[in-house]
């Protein structure tokens, strides 16, 4: 895992009105995201399974693993690679009793939840708010450059003590401006609000901007100084 982990978020994309759902994961795919997330709030189980399924084959097809969010449920039945969970939801305990195969990303927010999160064996650790963030009503506390420094300190002594560190993914307030300051200590960047075209963009150019934006964030990754002559239109 490495570079930019992509999340469709049904409720920013029905906020703007003009974005379709699938054709805005599509326009990810084609930048080959480390993973694609659906994250449906608001959404019904029926309509959140129904996109799972939609999803699924593109991205089997991209070879990008996809990420059920909150929903082990929903993961086992879509047929998705991962879930996602949060403080809040089910715990790994009980997702693995229920589907002993279903990989598992856990989202923390302190060294203390990061350190629990650990023993449980985690194909993924999301780390964050590294920067203040409005896709959450209640978020928690900013943990800053420092606090995702701090994190991956945490995981190379792990490496070091067990031989066991999942990857780190940084999420929260993540912009293309910004990646660059964490992309040396964690392996992934999970975005929202920073894929979404301006609101001046409409129709195929929309999502032409959506493929180099994403596109932009997987090259901050690998050659962060290219990030000074962006080529997104």
């Amino acid at each position: 895992m490495r570079g930019l982990y992509a999340i469709v978020d049904i409720d920013a994309l029905e906020r703007r009105q003009t974005l379709d759902p699938i054709r805005f994961a599509e326009a990810l795919l084609a930048a080959r995201p480390c993973a694609l997330q659906l994250r449906a709030k608001s959404a019904t189980p029926e309509r959140t399974l129904s996109l799972l399924r939609e999803l699924k084959p593109r991205c089997a097809d991209a070879r990008v693993p996809l990420v059920a969010n909150d929903r082990f449920d929903l993961a086992i039945v879509s047929g998705a690679d991962l879930v996602h969970l949060g403080q809040d939801d089910a715990s790994p305990a009980l997702a693995r009793a229920v589907a002993p195969s279903l990989a598992i990303g856990l989202s923390t927010h302190t060294p203390e939840q990061l350190s629990s999160a650990l023993q449980t064996h985690p194909t993924y650790i999301a780390f964050g708010p590294v920067w203040p963030t409005t896709s959450k009503s209640a978020p928690d506390a900013v943990v800053g450059v420092s606090g995702v420094k701090q994190a991956s300190r945490l995981l190379r002594h792990h490496a070091r003590d067990t031989g066991f560190a999942p990857p780190l993914v940084a999420i929260g307030g993540i912009t293309l401006e910004r990646v660059a300051d964490i992309a040396a200590y964690v392996a992934a960047a999970a975005v929202i609000s920073d894929l979404l075209p301006p609101l001046d963009l409409s129709g195929a150019d929309a999502y032409d901007y959506v493929t180099a934006r994403a596109q932009q964030f997987n090259l901050a990754f690998v050659d962060p100084v290219r990030l000074s002559s962006p080529s997104i239109p």
